[in-house]
């Protein structure tokens, strides 16, 4: 297997890891437990960040910078869609 063959491979299964662990973490009902499993989503999430950064710059993985604007647009877009305390009920 080929180096960027590994990264791409390790990555793929950080992203998935960190779906499982964010999906226990929101369905566990031990704070303990939901605590841990959000510490493993954060290290998964750093995990990614080396590895995307490792193959970005390796140039396996090609990444076109956004224009600004479309970046504050998906910025406002998701604030906008994120859930707030009085919504929740």
């Amino acid at each position: 297997m080929k180096e960027s063959e590994i990264i791409t491979d390790l990555l793929l299964t950080e992203k998935k890891m960190s779906t499982n662990y964010n999906l226990f973490a929101s369905e566990c009902t031990n704070v303990q437990l939901r605590d841990t499993f959000v510490n493993l989503l954060t290290q998964g999430h750093k995990t990614q960040t080396q590895l995307f950064e490792t193959a970005k710059q390796k140039g396996w993985y090609k990444v076109e910078q956004a224009q600004p604007q479309m970046v504050a647009q998906a910025e406002q877009k998701f604030t906008n869609q994120a859930p707030t305390m009085e919504a929740r009920g």
